[in-house]
């Protein structure tokens, strides 16, 4: 009888109070005439996304990834593995990009490549893999490391008492902690640490133990809030800098002074700042963050070479911009007054429109600065008129995951590359869209402490590490297929743009597109 009442009759005693409850509430005019119904209709609204996601959208469509483009990124890490059987799924009905192969390409042995150090990883093996399960193991595997030779590293402020070498053309844009959980943090550490030569971009949240867990090359990025580099009251401490610099594994700093998604400072919901969060940032704990849109140091370009200059004195180390290309005048104008000033930057980090945040405004992400291949061709011509592109390494960022955009980035006018939620998506990101409630269902961007647990760090390590490695080898291997030894050497006349006629273009400057 109990049995009975609870199958049968309390469903039915919830329905019918339901049904009453919503016809008499003011909020939802839907429920208000069509209880059942319109409950039937929110049920589907919440459970859209993640039906089309597995279900009904095809393998290329998606954003701001599709499944394919997901898979290129998860199979690389857990497998370290990114064949494909049958061919391409890419459209190539539609205009983009292509690089083109050499008639005699090179031999692995040609390559100039250091893989004297091999990586100790794990990666998986599949077992049995049936429709409702999957059998699989790990194994401990040596891997080549794919590393710049020592004498051939892109080297960023040449001319600081500490120049940062860069042996990895591959590294892990800004994510804060805080914007991402303490385990996630801890994972990217150790694993970008163990594939060596890589490096880690902290976000504008400040340096913390997690990110130095691992022991990688670090860029400390200083955002317009200053975290981790204020006082008290929130004014700048040149002090912290010098703290920051002095430990061996900080290599450079960068001025944020934009991202892709969000021409202004960054927001964190005051559920994702705990204790530990505020007192690495010097805020209130609890307390939602909104930064500055721009910093209050400096307000045009000899103030901000001004701020650059204190902060490479201070710490030694070279420092850079990140920032967004919204035209080929602005980009001429920063060009310009480094050539007119002599100062500047050691270095600028392009992002893209199309690259990602923790948390931004849709108006913002949608139709905010330029794509990063416009972007690119823009900043590297710009800086190249004005003669002072030797001065400077470009680091482009936004939606590079796979080692043939990588390619194309670094032929189109990139010296280095970075990514971030290629890195998220590494240590367990389901793309569940979540990442500015602090309710991320697989523990990556939150701090909710029963949340984190899912992110188990000695497993999520190795495939951080794999997918650094699948990185840089698929690099090589491109540039091997181009007849080029090193992917350093790609520049605009390895690419050719096809139309939507399917004709072939040279790749040229922008000011050539423009006058043709």
């Amino acid at each position: 009888m109990i049995l009975f009442i609870l199958l049968v009759v309390g469903p039915v005693v919830t329905v019918v109070w339901l049904f009453f409850y919503d016809r008499g509430q003011k909020q939802h005019s839907i429920l208000r005439n069509f209880p059942i119904l319109g409950r039937v209709r929110y049920f589907l609204e919440r459970t859209g996304p993640e039906f089309r996601q597995y279900l009904f959208s095809d393998d290329n469509a998606g954003k701001p990834f599709s499944r394919e483009e997901y898979l290129a990124m998860v199979l690389p890490g857990k497998y370290k593995s990114n064949l494909i059987g049958f061919g391409s799924k890419r459209d190539f009905e539609e205009p983009g990009y292509y690089i083109k192969n050499a008639m005699f390409t090179k031999q692995n042995e040609e390559m100039r490549v250091d893989n004297s150090e091999l990586v100790n990883t794990r990666h998986y093996v599949i077992d049995d893999e049936g429709l409702f399960t999957r059998k699989e193991h790990t194994e401990e595997i040596p891997a080549l490391p794919w590393l710049l030779p020592e004498d051939e590293a892109v080297v960023i402020g040449p001319d600081c008492e500490h120049p940062f070498r860069a042996r990895s053309l591959l590294g892990q844009s800004g994510m804060s902690y805080g914007a991402l959980g303490k385990n996630a943090i801890t994972a990217l550490s150790k694993g970008i640490g163990m594939a060596k030569g890589a490096w880690m971009n902290t976000g504008e949240g400040g340096l913390s133990d997690h990110h130095l867990a691992g022991g990688p090359e670090i860029i400390a990025q200083i955002g317009s809030g200053l975290f981790g580099f204020r006082t008290e009251d929130g004014e700048f401490s040149i002090e912290k800098v010098r703290e920051k610099a002095a430990l061996p594994n900080v290599r450079a700093f960068e001025l944020k002074l934009a991202q892709g998604a969000k021409m202004r400072g960054g927001h964190v919901e005051g559920a994702k700042v705990t204790e530990e969060i505020a007192q690495i940032r010097t805020v209130q704990p609890y307390t939602t963050i909104n930064s500055p849109n721009r910093f209050n140091q400096f307000s045009d370009y000899p103030s901000m070479f001004d701020f650059i200059s204190q902060i490479r004195e201070a710490g030694g180390k070279p420092v850079g911009i990140k920032v967004v290309i919204g035209s080929k005048s602005e980009a001429d104008e920063l060009a310009s007054w480094m050539e007119k000033t002599g100062k500047g930057p050691d270095f600028i980090t392009v992002d893209g429109s199309e690259g990602g945040s923790g948390a931004t405004y849709r108006d913002m992400a949608d139709s905010l600065g330029l794509p990063i291949k416009t972007a690119l061709t823009i900043l590297d011509d710009s800086l190249r008129e004005h003669g002072v592109r030797d001065r400077v390494k470009i680091i482009a960022s936004g939606k590079i995951t796979t080692p043939d955009k990588a390619a194309v980035a670094l032929a189109l006018g990139a010296d280095l590359v970075q990514v971030a939620r290629g890195f998220m998506i590494s240590v367990g990101c389901i793309m569940a869209l979540r990442c500015h409630t602090n309710e991320c269902p697989a523990g990556v961007a939150t701090t909710d402490e029963s949340l984190q647990k899912a992110l188990v760090v000695d497993e999520k390590k190795y495939r951080v590490t794999n997918y650094i490695l699948t990185m840089r080898e698929g690099l090589f291997r491109i540039a091997a297929a181009a007849g080029l030894d090193s992917p350093t050497q790609f520049n605009r006349s390895h690419l050719v743009y096809m139309d939507e006629r399917g004709k072939a273009h040279p790749v040229h400057s922008c000011r050539e597109h423009v006058s043709s």
